[in-house]
């Protein structure tokens, strides 16, 4: 049975689909690789509004500052494991112990297939806005199908494999399709790495932002997590009004800086008169400097620098992120 989830919110679609997973008979039991889950196949979900993207339910809350660094990772086209692993270091536990991450989507779009497939992408539709052959392909057949005896090639196999954007009314909408997705570990990431895409390249386009759809072909989540994951019913509807779309050429100026800014936080010598210099001094757009002084609040907490914790995070001006981040340093602070 197909089931469809729409809302104007990911945080509103995403919680029609866990409740419906966790407390519906509808989702199957299956086996898998990584013990027993529950699935719902050949799943629907619909955002009419893609930049209210920041699903805030989930609980335990996740890390907003490990969603921007991955974005980052992604718009770069980065495949080095480092980068994001430093925003979360479990993340070897789940996509492998290694320099470079196999399935990176970032360097899948912009270098696997020997062209970069968002210029590209930007280049059709700018000269042809009617076009439905604008497909931007993530999964590599060679690389990824499993072996002979079904195993996996790799542990960092992509889940999303396809994205379809196109024009229409003067919008891009937006079809993302994953062949397997992880409800509370996996959709709340996905909805801000690729509604963020959708928005930077309407924004290269200087067009207005349709509606998003991902099509998951398996959205599921492990029984054995069940007893560990919950969707907060007490969170306050708040709405996001930071824009990323940028026209193309002022985006080609700031990914630059946001990315050797964050380099730079990375740095074992970093000093705490350097880090304050960078979140006020990197001239970036509004909405592009809200989303850094989210990283920046994490770089100094995991530095263990609390008031330069404070410092940046009473930067951000965006409501959303700042329930955001106040879910993720709680439940920092609740964690022994």
């Amino acid at each position: 049975m197909i089931q469809v989830f729409d809302g104007r919110t990911a945080d509103e679609v995403w919680r029609l689909a866990a409740n419906g997973l966790i407390h519906s008979q509808a989702g199957r039991q299956q086996g898998s690789r990584l013990r027993p889950m529950r699935e719902y196949l050949h799943c629907n979900l619909h955002l009419s509004d893609p930049r209210q993207r920041w699903v805030l339910a989930r609980r335990p809350a996740m890390n907003p500052a490990f969603a921007i660094a991955e974005l980052v990772w992604i718009l770069l086209g980065r495949n080095d494991a480092g980068f994001v692993n430093y925003w979360n270091p479990a993340l070897p536990n789940f996509a492998g112990r290694t320099d470079a991450y196999h399935g990176a989507y970032g360097y899948r779009l912009q270098h696997q297939f020997g062209i970069n497939q968002l210029e590209r992408a930007y280049r059709a539709l700018s000269a042809n806005p009617d076009s439905r052959q604008v497909v931007l392909q993530i999964w590599d057949t060679q690389k990824d199908f499993p072996n002979p005896d079904g195993s996996s090639r790799d542990a960092d196999i992509p889940c999303n494999i396809v994205a379809m954007p196109k024009i229409r009314d003067g919008k891009l909408e937006w079809l993302q399709v994953m062949r397997s997705n992880d409800l509370f570990l996996g959709t709340p990431h996905n909805f801000i790495q690729f509604t963020s895409l959708q928005e930077i390249i309407a924004g290269w386009l200087q067009v207005d932002l349709g509606s998003f759809v991902l099509v998951s072909d398996s959205l599921h989540f492990y029984e054995h997590d069940v007893d560990k994951l919950s969707i907060a019913e007490d969170v306050p509807e708040i709405v996001n009004r930071d824009c990323l779309n940028l026209p193309k050429a002022e985006f080609d100026r700031t990914l630059p800086l946001i990315g050797a800014v964050m380099n730079e936080f990375r740095a074992e010598n970093l000093s705490r008169a350097r880090f304050v210099k960078l979140i006020d001094q990197t001239g970036l757009p509004n909405a592009w400097q809200n989303l850094l002084t989210v990283v920046a609040a994490d770089v100094a907490r995991r530095r263990t620098w609390g008031e330069e914790m404070t410092l940046a995070s009473s930067r951000c001006s965006n409501p959303m992120l700042v329930a955001a981040w106040k879910a993720w340093e709680q439940r920092c602070q609740l964690i022994p």
